[in-house]
């Protein structure tokens, strides 16, 4: 991560632009016949907690999320679940959704886009349907 990448945390608003992206993100989700059976819907706001803390740690925030879990481990994480392009696209979707809503400036904006968009492709692990 560079430091223009650390810096983006405090450019966007830390915890609380993180949190909004992460809350939008998921009503996107919850309404998807697709994704939202993958996630645990028992457990919304853990997932919506490690996700928020998972995205401020990677951008320069605080180090909550390998705190309480670890090193992130993405792929193996995601390993359990089928991550075909099609459910990658319809994450990326949701996620553009949230992410638009944040109204961030276009750089800023476009960096957090294409890493979205690079961790989307990296967790795809099946071709199946």
């Amino acid at each position: 991560m560079s430091d223009q990448d650390s810096a983006l945390f405090h450019q966007i608003g830390g915890s609380e632009t993180f949190e909004r992206l992460v809350r939008r993100f998921y009503e996107g989700v919850q309404g998807d016949p697709v994704l939202w059976p993958l996630y645990p819907q028992h457990d919304l706001e853990g997932a919506i907690h490690r996700l928020s803390t998972f995205l401020q740690q990677y951008w320069g925030g605080p180090t909550t999320y390998s705190d309480e879990r670890g090193h992130p481990r993405l792929r193996q994480r995601h390993a359990a679940f089928k991550v075909n392009p099609g459910a990658r696209d319809r994450w990326l979707g949701h996620m553009k959704v949230a992410l638009d809503s944040l109204d961030l400036p276009p750089l800023q904006h476009a960096t957090f886009w294409d890493y979205l968009d690079r961790a989307a492709h990296s967790l795809v692990n099946t071709f199946d349907e």
